[in-house]
């Protein structure tokens, strides 16, 4: 059972959270929307390297909506750490993986980091190549990425929260990937599709990032001809391109590895967004979605499983106030437990579930959402797709995530768990993990 401190915390959180769920129910649409509550604590961003070597910068990427992105990037003079991680489970495909912290029988080769301690490395970075007479090979190297979604039950939340900068922050230390957390419109002000356009709006817009960075590499490349005309190519370049390219994307990241990472109602629009990748197909390269990650998914349906008759009166979120968040986040016309944005195990649905990528399920043990994100994990398993679970002993619904619960023993492994599992898809030596 959770311990005594967290029963009471979760007691005082669901007053809380009641009172500012009911105080919006009569706000008034936006449609340019609102990506954080002024009640939340915030973590500013640095764009120079910290303590714990891990930069961050702010951007607004849409002029019609709030859309903003916090981007962390690892310090590029630190070393990669080994991707060569070797885990071995059961060969049984249906396997649904529990864990009460690791895997059971992962092992993984400790990092060796070293922090370049050269002239100047305290000083922001912004994330331009130096000139090819000093180039250092770190800047060549090429990092994953990885599209984070917040949870907040789609009307409270924000990626640039203490909480949420926290976890980015542990999980691209533990990946030495660059991750890309999304602040999406939020409900009342901005309901459904909102939060969900926003997903794929960022997906499309990482495709342009890197069409425009391949087109100035292109040009930079350029060797002879006449230096006039290449002058004034740049030029046009940087008129029409360069000033909206996002320098430390364009340096550093390989968005054909990119992950899906989906916190709560976070998890709802990453499995959107996996859906919609696969319609777009070429549209979006060179952006390939090789995984996704949902963490204590959002799911509901009119049908009520074991657990939300068992659970329904859990810790932090319970099926009440879930509910009344789904009612500030659907349209009033639209409201239905087997919305497609609410149940994922609907028929009909599109794409086919064998189209989705590879997907890992994290559910909490006093979670009343756990078991129809289990069934959603094992008709994944039915068409070959690659879908374990983990399962965590006496946690609750946000227990890796939220800020209370950052620091315990579960949430730690929780991320270390993910991060074994991740790098199978991210690795470019190819999948060095068995089952």
């Amino acid at each position: 059972m959770p311990s005594v401190a967290v029963k009471l915390y979760s007691v005082f959180f669901k007053l809380l959270l009641k009172h500012r769920l009911q105080s919006r129910v009569d706000a008034a649409a936006d449609e340019f929307g609102i990506t954080s509550r002024p009640e939340e604590s915030t973590a500013p961003a640095n764009p120079s390297f910290p303590a714990d070597g891990v930069a961050t910068k702010d951007i607004h990427i849409d002029p019609l909506t709030s859309l903003s992105l916090r981007i962390f990037l690892p310090d590029p003079f630190h070393e990669a750490r080994p991707t060569s991680v070797k885990t071995t489970f059961s060969s049984n495909p249906d396997l649904s993986l529990r864990a009460n912290g690791l895997f059971a029988g992962a092992s993984t080769v400790a990092p060796d980091r070293r922090s370049y301690e050269g002239p100047g490395s305290a000083a922001a970075y912004r994330g331009y190549l130096p000139s090819p007479g000093i180039r250092h090979q770190a800047f060549s190297r090429r990092l994953p990425v990885i599209l984070q979604f917040h949870g907040g039950g789609f009307v409270s939340g924000s990626n640039t929260s203490t909480a949420n900068d926290f976890f980015c922050r542990r999980i691209v230390k533990l990946l030495d990937v660059i991750v890309i957390a999304v602040g999406y419109r939020l409900a009342p002000e901005s309901r459904y599709p909102a939060a969900f356009d926003d997903g794929i709006n960022v997906l499309h817009w990482l495709a342009k990032q890197a069409n425009l960075a391949e087109c100035n590499r292109s040009i930079g490349n350029h060797r002879g001809g006449d230096a006039r005309k290449m002058d004034t190519q740049r030029h046009i370049v940087d008129a029409f391109g360069a000033a909206t390219v996002e320098p430390w994307l364009a340096a550093h990241a390989d968005l054909s590895r990119c992950v899906l990472l989906g916190v709560s109602c976070g998890a709802n629009i990453a499995d959107f967004v996996a859906r919609k990748a696969f319609e777009a197909g070429k549209l979006l390269d060179p952006v390939k979605i090789v995984a996704q990650v949902l963490m204590y998914p959002f799911f509901i349906g009119n049908a009520p499983t074991q657990s939300e008759i068992k659970l329904a009166n859990s810790y932090f979120y319970d099926k009440t106030m879930c509910i009344l968040a789904w009612k500030l986040f659907l349209p009033e016309e639209e409201f239905d437990f087997d919305h497609p944005a609410a149940n994922p195990l609907m028929p009909g649905r599109q794409p086919p579930l064998k189209f989705m990528p590879p997907t890992l399920t994290v559910v909490a043990e006093h979670d009343w959402m756990r078991d129809r994100a289990i069934a959603y994990s094992e008709e994944l398993r039915k068409v070959n797709v690659d879908a374990p679970v983990l399962e965590y002993k006496d946690t609750v619904h946000e227990f890796a995530t939220l800020d209370m619960l950052l620091k315990t023993p579960q949430a730690q492994a929780c991320a270390e768990d993910i991060a074994i599992w991740v790098k199978k898809y991210i690795s470019t030596r190819g999948h060095e993990f068995s089952y």
